[in-house]
């Protein structure tokens, strides 16, 4: 189970256009009792950082109109340190064939990680799992400096 802090469940925001995996993903996280906002599109992903405090973002990179990339950079300039999840991918058939530069793509706009969708369950625990203890190295590593 992802570490959270102990005076509260950690809060993660879900931006995603697909209802179905925006669902899912709230259902799985809100199993593993994270408080969960999720929306539809990149500019209510946006409002929502602005308007509250999150401990995590996923957000879809290839989403029609404010797509992913360029939600993620605002979201960045918005709040610099809260570690964000680039998910993205699509089904050809029965497999789901790698995106060219994905992972670089999403890097440069300011990701802390990716995700390739489809992702099980424990695939998408174990990311944001990660994502916390990157997100804790820094602050250790500082501390200790001083």
């Amino acid at each position: 189970m992802p570490p959270r802090a102990k005076s509260r469940m950690a809060r993660i925001l879900v931006i995603d256009d697909d209802e179905a995996v925006r669902e899912a993903t709230a259902m799985v996280l809100e199993g593993e009792r994270f408080e969960v906002v999720a929306v539809a599109d990149g500019k209510s992903g946006i409002e929502a950082v602005r308007s509250g405090a999150f401990d995590l973002v996923i957000v879809d990179l290839f989403m029609p109109g404010f797509d992913g990339l360029q939600t993620t950079k605002a979201i960045r300039r918005l709040n610099p340190r809260v570690p964000i999840i680039a998910a993205s991918g699509f089904m050809l058939g029965n497999r789901c064939p790698e995106m060219p530069n994905f992972d670089a793509m999403a890097t440069e706009v300011g990701a802390s990680s990716t995700l390739y969708k489809p992702f099980k369950p424990a695939a998408l625990l174990q990311a944001i799992e990660e994502a916390f203890k990157r997100r804790a190295k820094p602050a250790l590593a500082t501390a200790t400096h001083n």
